[in-house]
């Protein structure tokens, strides 16, 4: 609690009640405000002075109401909607451990007042969505961050889920770091695999082990295929999956109604023409990927070509067929 010689922080007390307790609904009086002002932080001024502080407080430029019903903060750094959409971000991101869900969530909440977070339903049951057991994630978007800018090469361990459902380390890696991309609700680095010597899509939630080398990153534009750096429209071609084959030109037939999920997983880089009921859809894609899709969309997709491509879609499906029939 703070004394009476803390009048001089009566201004920002303020402040601090109209961010915590006013909207367009809660307007306060300046009656209001002065109980706040007593209760909480132990101030007692005029009722005069509450008029003057709130008056100097808008000509410092915040954005705050005054009606004959009240007074109230109006303008915030995100509106409720836009929290809610925040959290449900958060929520459903798979690449966030549940521990850190909670605290990003916590501190989401904490920009708005308190009658938001009380209408803010289920807003920490994370638990219940799948999501990553690694809480190092964000200790290497910070890690990779810096390498980067510094053009470092990194070295990690990379892992996979085992029959326990816990990850477990499958390989040590050394790659030059150049982005981080989100898809998918996945994180993914774009690194050289400087043994191998290509380029790999690295699950960042898959990453533990993480550090940054002194050893100077491959010049991206001395590998190929990014001679004139990288090029942004490559990713969606490494769609609907992060794979790093050579994207080729890919066509298949598709039935209609399932253009829009051709819409949701390779965005607009695709040319479509109408073949009776159905359409032909013209996409660079990375075969590896296509296979997945192919496979998953089987009932409205027929891949035409590439010729190495459909045939193997046609023994993925063979051997899938043969499973069902034992």
């Amino acid at each position: 609690m703070e004394s009476l010689g803390s009048k001089k922080l009566a201004l920002l007390r303020i402040l601090q009640i109209l961010f915590e307790y006013s909207d367009s609904e809660h307007m306060l009086t300046y009656d209001d405000i002065l109980l706040l002002l007593r209760r909480e932080y132990d101030i007692t001024v005029e009722r005069k002075a509450v008029g003057r502080n709130v008056s100097l407080l808008k000509e410092a430029g915040f954005d705050i109401v005054t009606t004959p019903r009240g007074t109230y903060l109006a303008g915030r750094t995100f509106d409720d909607a836009e929290l809610r959409l925040l959290i449900d971000s958060v929520r459903s991101s798979s690449h966030i451990s549940p521990p850190q869900s909670k605290a990003l969530i916590g501190k989401l909440c904490g920009l708005s007042n308190k009658y938001f977070r009380r209408h803010v339903k289920n807003i920490y049951s994370v638990h219940e969505w799948n999501k990553t057991e690694n809480q190092a994630v964000f200790r290497n978007i910070a890690i990779v961050d810096g390498a980067i800018g510094r053009g470092h090469q990194i070295k990690f361990d990379y892992n996979k889920y085992g029959a326990d459902k816990k990850l477990h380390r499958s390989a040590r890696h050394v790659a030059s770091p150049y982005q981080m991309i989100l898809h998918n609700q996945r994180y993914y680095l774009m690194a050289y695999e400087e043994k191998w010597q290509h380029m790999r899509y690295f699950r960042l939630d898959r990453i533990t082990g993480i550090e940054e080398s002194e050893e100077p990153l491959t010049p991206i534009r001395s590998i190929q295929g990014f001679e004139n750096g990288i090029d942004y429209r490559r990713f969606s071609s490494s769609m609907p999956y992060m794979f790093s084959d050579e994207p080729k030109t890919v066509e298949f037939l598709v039935d209609g109604w399932a253009l829009d999920q051709v819409v949701d997983w390779f965005g607009k880089e695709f040319s479509v023409e109408a073949r009776g009921e159905k359409f032909l859809v013209r996409v660079r894609a990375s075969l590896d990927a296509m296979a997945y899709w192919a496979m998953q969309y089987a009932n409205a997709a027929e891949v035409l070509s590439p010729p190495e491509l459909r045939e193997r879609i046609k023994n993925n499906l063979a051997a899938a067929a043969e499973k069902y029939q034992k």
